[in-house]
Order: structure tokens, then C-alpha cells, then sequence
């Protein structure tokens, strides 16, 4: 009998019954081990290796070690003892075969072995190695009963496997890292010790055997998903679900056993049937036949039947494989699935931008070239695209698969709520929650403390600025790209430390402290004044008593203005300039002062949101000479850049080696790009369904309107540092609205204003001619403040003059919940 079964267990559910009682079957032991096997734990191994060492390098040097150990013992090369590794995954085998292939002196023959190894590399498991050579075998727990070695000499066992577990409440599964039983470790050691004398060595200590490790495995049929089983049985022709599986040694709830098979139906996998004594059975469909062969969680199968139907199949066969490793990785897509095709679809690029495993990511690739073998012999197969989708192809695409997804998945998924605008505008103080997080409690004086706060989130991403307001502050991250229509990353990986309440701690000098370096002067007005910190100029400055955070230097002088468009981000959404004379006179007398100067090469390495002098090429040869502009860095691709020309609001593609240093007295004059929105335009059902919010049509419409040329624009608000404007063309029959034109067209719709925009719309528009006293008194404030950072900055935190305060982000609480479809 195998060492993994519970002897006592199947002795009793195989009794018989004598008057009245049930006897149990009779047991038979017989001791089939010709050779003793010794056995070690890393009690036993601390002479020989170095203390809180990496278990795979304990591995390693045990390897080493064995060339010692039989050369005392007298043994010849030719007989060097075979090595079994037991690791509980195919990464981990991987990690370890480039950790043995380091030993190049060592002569070892290394072979993997788990499920995805075909049958011609298992066979060279069993060759006799070269002469002088030792072979190594790195294997899961396959090689426990269903390979066996007879000259496998050493065993070594890192008492880990991993198990398919499934939720019973939410009926979601996972493949989770848990330790062997005790029984499964004993099978293990049993490879050892067939030709010769063996040795087991288990990387745990002998306390941690005896007490934390289980005596034996918990059942497969109690923790496999029971909805493959019921399918498993359905498949074999078996009968009833509920009256074969309540007989088995341990069987399943009944209750379970039950709700799984209305799970089955509801999801299409069995049929209906109207008679009541069919309600808990049912005959398996085309889709139950199709699932029960596919090893992936069912819904995943289901969803990988409808890619194909709806031509979709690749990218769902990519999900079903990412799924079936855990990648859990989203970065900011709002559903995890669509993330996952992205990352594998370009593996090596996304997965250096995102911190992906690479080797994880090629390990999927192996598990989705079975998937696809597996699912081609029901006749789906990927259709080879030779040519590259265009917009619309691919929204629609992308369309289709969320469709997919949400079929696959009904009804286990979220659905992203409505916004309480009004709330989440007060609670955020106007800022935009798709680029702001709020900070709470923090001390008196807080902007003296900008630069930790900028430390603490730069796990996060990269700060653009902070906003100080009483006890308050909001981080504001640079936006990834030109787009401002998502959520970014950033603010998602901050809601989500929130949601794990990781504490934060900021070192305070105490207020009295801050007060005596004053001086004389009065600062009591500071302590929880409205103070902003931009680091992109590296400015600290007070905001004032006005009821908009908006310097009254950067509004127009007037609400109708004109506008020079330079580039169309999408429909309704553009940056340009002021286009009057007084604008267009600063722009000229800017480039003149640039392009005058000896400019120098950028001292530091380059990074996005690097302020920097570009060049402007008006062809795309690049050989002309070009005028520099202020710009900023938005991409880094090899040896070229993609900058975003701040001051006109355009992009382009330059050498990297072509840019130069922005001096410190350019970076004060205001930047004179602005980026727009058209008020009251949404996108019409029908452009939806061609493509993504907007269709290439559409798109393409917009462009032809605007790009390139000058408008008179109507100001109705300024929303997160957009102004949101209505926008004129001239046409044949006069001056008409843009959104009209576009709703007129069928692209479009009318839509009202969000909360926050017809809120600033009632307010009062404030012009750039404001009063000289409050001009006066704000470059009083930003003086006394900057004294008060000068002062501080040369002084180190000592024991006795610190605390530390902790910190409690209030992350986006009112932004609607990502999908999150498992």
C-alpha cells in the first residue's frame, strides 16, 4: 500500500458488517525497502553552511557537497549518485536550474521534470548519466508516485507543494503555496534508497517537522473545485451527481453537491430539464463537455467558448492561462483581464515599465501553447492576423471581448457605480480625483514636511505637487500621458496601501520650535495655512483667500478668446495657446531669449516629467536646423524621446543627445499651453459601438474641424486645470457650435456639466487684474515661508526634538469601484 494513504481510514470505509457492527478490512504490511534511508534537517546542517541562508542555495551546496561525501567513501566517478529535487513549482525548478548551471566545474547533467515536459524529455530522466557525471533532477511533486528512478541516491525535499484550493463561499479558486504532509514527504524520501543507501535531507528544522507540518494531505474531492468534479462525473456517464459523490471516502456536503449543480446549469453546462426529480441533474451540453476537459476554472472556459464564437479566442485563451498562475497585476485597467492580455501580448516591454516577472510571464507562454492544443481539438483554433488592427478594428475588439468577459463571468462581477459629485468635490477640495489622494491628520506648519510626504508616496509614483490646507493635504501625481480621462495607477496603488492601513510617519519639529526660529516675525496665520508645493518648479508659494486654487496670473483676461489648437488628444479634447497679440508677443519674446543663449547638454540622466529645452523640426528629416522650446519629457523610447512642448501644447519625437539644460530663469515666466475640453459633449451610443468611447469616424471628423488652426473659444469653466469652453467653426451657413455640429452628425450628444463645473460656472470669473495689495501680500507670505524652509532645512532631526505623527490616507474614497473580474 502507498505511504500516502491513511491505512486506519480505508480500513474502516472497506469494513463489512458483523452482527450489527462494522468490521474493518484487514491490513497488510510489508517492508519493500531493500535499503535504509537516512534522513537530515537543517538541524543537521548547520556546520556545514553559513547561517540564514537562501533555502535554494542550501540546495546548491548540498549538491556540491556530495562529490566529498562519496570520495570519502571510496566511490569511483562513474558512480556518483543521482540527485532528486522536489520543488514545488515549474519558476521555482527554472530558479533553481540557473543556480546549478553556475556550478560549471562540477559536471551535472540537470533535468526538469513536471506535468509540461513532454515524453521524450522525461525519457532522458531515466538515461544513465555520461561517465564523471552526476545527474540532477528538479521535479515537483509528480516524481512522488508517478516516476520512479531506481538510481536516484540523494533526496532532496524543500516540503512544499502546491495545492488547487477553492473558495466554498465565492466558489473562486487558487493555486496556493502550502506546506507537504507528512505522508507526502515520507513518499518523497521513498525514491531514494533503491540500488543503494540513501539520504533524504528536508530543508526545515526537525521542530518544525514534528509540529507545524500536517500528518497527511487534505483530499483532493474536499478542496478541488466540486463544479469540475460534478462535470468529471456527468463526462464518465455515472448516474446522479448527488448519489455517486456521497459515497465516496470523503464525500462533499450535500447541500454543496446541490447548489453546484443549479450553478452548472445556470452557467448553460447541464441542461434543464422541467421535471422536479431532474432538478438536481442533468444532461451534460456541448459547453459541459467542453469544460470538463480544459484545466481551468469554469467560468475562464466558458468565457475561452465564447472568444471563439465571437472571434475573440486568442486573447481569451491569454486570460484563461494568466489566470490559471495568479498574475494579478491591473496597473490602473479598470478590469484585470483586459491588464492581463496586455501584459502578455508585450511581454518584455510592459514587463520592464511595470516591474513584471519576465520568467513568470514565459511560463504562462508554455501553459498557453497547451491551452490552445488542447482547445483545437474541438475545432477552435487562433486565426493568424498578418496585418495590424486600425482604431476602430481595435476598439470594437476590445468591445466584443468585454462582452465576452461579462458573459463568461455573469453574474460574479462588479459593476462600477455613479460618482456623489458633490460629495467627493467637497471632500477632495476641488481636486481631481483621478490624479489627487488626500492626506489627513497632519500636524502644524505641514509644508515644512513637503519633501517627506513627497517620500512616502514616491513608492507610488511621482509627485507632482502637494496642496497644504489646514490639517489636509493632496498629492497630485504627473499624469502618465497627454489622456486624462482614467484613473491613474498611481492614485489606484495609493487606495490601495490605504485599504491595507500600512501606517505612515512623518518626524515633526514641535509648533513652539517652528515659532522661536520666526524670530519677531508673526507666523501663527501659517500654522494651518493653504500653502501649494510644485515640484516640477520647485516652488513653495501661499494660495490666498480666493475661492479658487487657480492663480489669477494664469486666467484669460477675458471669457472669449482666441485659441490656436496644436494637438487633438481625443474628440472634444485639445491643447493649444492664447492666440491674441499680448500671447502671441510673450511666446516670440521667450524664443528669441532660448534660442540667443549658448545652451548646454542636460546634466542629469534623462526621466519623464524632466523639464528641458527641445528642439522643433518642422519636417520630419530632422536635418534642418531647428529653434529650441521649453518642453517636457513625456517618453523615453531608446535613443529618442517624446517631449511635450509646454508652451504651445504639441508633441514630438527628438534625440535623446539633441536635448538641452533649462536654465533656472526660464522656468519662471508661466507655461502658455492649455489644455481644453468642449462643455456639454458626450460621446453618442453610436459611436460607442464602433470603437472605444469615441469612433474613428468621429475622431477623424473632430480633427478635420479643428487641428491646426485658430478659434474663438467661450469660456464656461476652468475643471482640474482644463478649461472647459465652447468652441465655433465657421462653415458656409455661419458660425456654428462644434458640439452641435457633431451631435447634428450623429457623433454626439448633449450632456450636462459635472457638479464641480456648473458649480464654478455660478462662480464669479476673476480676471488677471487683481488688486496690488493682495499681490503684496501673498510675496510677503512666500518670503516668511521660504525663511522658515531655509531655516529648517539645515537642521538635522535629533531624538529629543522629534515625534512622530502618523498619517491616515483618505484615498478616492468616492471614486466608483474598479471591475474586478475573477
Amino acid at each position: 500500500m502507498s505511504a500516502t494513504i491513511n491505512c486506519a481510514e480505508f480500513a474502516e470505509y472497506f469494513g463489512t458488517p458483523v452482527r450489527s457492527q462494522m468490521n474493518p478490512a484487514y491490513v497488510f504490511e510489508v517492508d519493500g525497502a531493500p535499503y535504509a534511508v537516512e534522513e537530515f534537517y537543517l538541524d543537521d546542517l548547520r556546520n556545514i553552511l553559513p547561517f540564514r541562508v537562501k533555502m535554494y542555495n542550501v540546495a546548491v551546496s548540498l549538491v556540491q557537497s556530495f562529490d566529498e561525501m562519496e570520495q570519502g567513501g571510496g566511490a569511483s566517478l562513474p558512480e556518483r549518485g543521482s540527485v532528486l529535487v522536489f520543488l514545488p513549482g515549474l519558476a521555482e525548478i527554472q530558479y533553481m536550474q540557473e543556480a546549478l548551471a553556475k556550478l560549471v566545474r562540477k559536471r551535472l547533467q540537470v533535468y526538469p521534470l513536471h506535468s509540461t515536459v513532454s515524453l521524450e524529455e522525461q525519457n532522458g530522466v531515466f538515461l544513465v548519466p555520461v561517465p564523471g557525471y552526476r545527474k540532477v533532477i528538479l521535479s515537483t511533486n509528480i516524481a512522488e508516485s508517478s516516476v520512479t528512478v531506481p538510481d536516484v541516491k540523494y533526496v532532496i525535499d524543500f516540503c512544499l507543494a502546491r495545492h488547487l484550493v477553492c473558495d466554498k463561499e465565492t466558489n473562486y479558486q487558487s493555486l496556493r503555496l502550502t506546506w507537504a504532509s507528512k505522508t507526502n514527504c515520507n513518499q518523497r524520501r521513498g525514491r531514494a534508497g533503491r540500488v543503494s543507501k540513501g539520504f533524504c535531507y528536508r530543508l526545515v528544522t526537525r521542530d518544525f517537522w514534528n509540529k507545524e507540518i500536517p500528518d497527511y494531505a487534505v483530499p483532493e474531492m474536499l478542496c478541488s473545485p466540486l463544479a469540475s468534479i460534478v462535470l468529471k462525473v456527468k463526462l464518465l456517464d455515472m448516474g446522479d451527481p448527488r448519489s455517486l459523490l456521497s459515497t465516496a471516502l470523503t464525500p462533499p456536503n450535500l447541500s454543496d453537491i446541490e447548489r453546484t449543480v443549479l450553478q452548472l446549469k445556470e452557467m448553460g453546462a447541464l441542461s434543464v430539464s422541467s421535471s422536479s426529480q431532474k432538478r438536481f441533474d442533468g444532461v451534460l451540453t456541448f459547453l459541459g463537455y467542453v469544460l470538463a476537459h480544459l484545466p481551468v476554472d469554469l467560468h475562464l472556459g466558458k468565457m475561452i467558448v465564447l472568444g471563439n464564437v465571437f472571434g475573440c479566442l486568442e486573447e481569451c485563451l491569454i486570460i484563461g492561462t494568466v489566470n490559471l498562475t495568479k498574475l494579478a497585476f491591473a496597473q490602473g485597467v479598470p478590469s484585470d483581464c483586459i491588464a492581463f492580455v496586455n501584459a502578455f501580448k508585450d511581454e518584455l516591454e510592459w514587463g520592464k515599465e511595470n516591474c513584471i516577472q519576465i520568467k513568470r510571464i514565459r511560463e504562462v507562454a508554455e501553459l498557453f501553447e497547451d491551452l490552445k492544443k488542447r482547445v483545437s481539438q474541438f475545432n477552435m483554433d487562433v486565426t493568424e492576423s498578418s496585418s495590424p488592427l486600425d482604431y476602430t478594428s481595435l476598439h470594437k475588439q476590445k468591445f466584443i471581448l468585454q462582452v465576452v468577459i461579462a458573459g463568461a463571468f455573469y453574474p460574479n462581477y462588479f459593476i462600477q457605480g455613479a460618482i456623489d459629485e458633490e460629495l467627493a468635490s467637497k471632500d477632495l477640495a476641488g481636486n481631481d480625483p483621478r490624479t489627487t489622494i488626500q492626506v489627513r491628520n497632519l500636524p502644524p506648519f505641514a509644508f515644512l514636511y513637503y519633501k517627506q510626504l513627497q517620500s512616502l508616496f514616491r513608492q507610488c509614483g511621482q509627485v507632482k505637487s502637494i496642496a497644504f490646507d489646514g490639517s489636509r493635504a493632496y498629492v497630485e501625481f504627473y499624469r502618465s500621458s497627454l489622456r486624462g480621462s482614467c484613473v491613474l495607477p498611481e492614485v489606484s496603488l495609493s487606495l490601495l496601501l490605504a485599504q491595507q492601513r500600512l501606517p505612515l510617519y512623518l518626524q515633526v519639529h514641535p509648533a513652539e520650535e517652528v515659532e522661536a526660529r520666526a524670530g519677531a516675525r508673526t507666523i501663527s496665520h501659517l500654522k494651518y495655512a493653504r500653502v501649494n508645493v510644485d515640484f516640477q518648479s520647485q516652488s513653495v508659494y501661499p494660495v490666498g483667500v480666493l475661492s479658487s486654487s487657480l492663480d489669477p496670473d494664469k486666467l484669460p483676461s477675458s471669457q472669449v478668446f482666441i485659441v490656436n489648437i496644436t494637438e487633438v488628444v481625443e474628440v472634444g479634447h485639445f491643447w493649444g495657446f492664447q492666440a491674441d497679440e499680448v500671447s502671441m508677443e510673450k511666446q516670440r519674446q521667450l524664443t528669441t531669449v532660448i534660442n540667443q543663449r549658448e545652451l548646454q547638454p542636460v546634466p542629469v540622466s534623462l526621466y519623464p516629467n524632466l523639464l528641458c529645452l527641445a528642439p522643433f523640426y518642422e519636417t520630419h528629416t530632422q536635418t534642418e536646423p531647428a529653434s529650441y522650446y521649453r518642453a517636457k519629457i513625456l517618453h523615453i523610447m531608446g535613443s529618442n524621446v517624446e517631449v511635450f512642448f509646454v508652451d504651445f501644447g504639441n508633441t514630438s519625437q527628438v534625440p535623446c543627445d539633441s536635448l538641452r539644460e533649462l536654465p533656472a530663469d526660464l522656468l519662471t515666466p508661466p507655461f502658455q499651453a492649455q489644455e481644453f475640453a468642449i462643455a456639454g459633449l458626450a460621446p453618442s451610443a453610436q459611436s460607442m459601438i464602433l470603437g472605444d468611447q469615441w469612433s474613428s469616424r468621429a475622431r477623424n471628423r473632430f480633427v478635420t474641424l479643428v487641428n491646426g488652426r485658430s478659434f474663438i473659444v467661450s469660456l464656461y469653466s476652468i475643471l482640474h486645470g482644463v478649461m472647459r469652453v465652447d468652441l465655433h467653426v465657421s462653415t458656409e451657413t455661419g458660425d456654428v457650435s462644434v458640439a452641435d455640429l457633431l451631435v447634428q452628425e450623429g457623433h454626439a450628444h448633449s450632456a450636462p456639466e459635472s457638479f464641480e463645473s456648473q458649480d464654478l460656472k455660478r462662480g464669479t470669473f476673476t480676471p488677471s487684474s487683481t488688486s496690488s495689495s493682495w499681490k503684496s501680500r501673498k510675496e510677503e507670505e512666500k518670503q516668511l515661508i521660504n525663511s522658515l524652509l531655509l531655516s529648517f532645512s539645515k537642521t538635522t532631526y535629533s531624538a529629543p526634538k522629534s515625534r512622530v505623527m502618523p498619517l491616515q490616507p483618505s484615498v478616492g474614497k468616492h471614486l466608483p469601484p474598479f471591475s474586478s473580474l475573477q
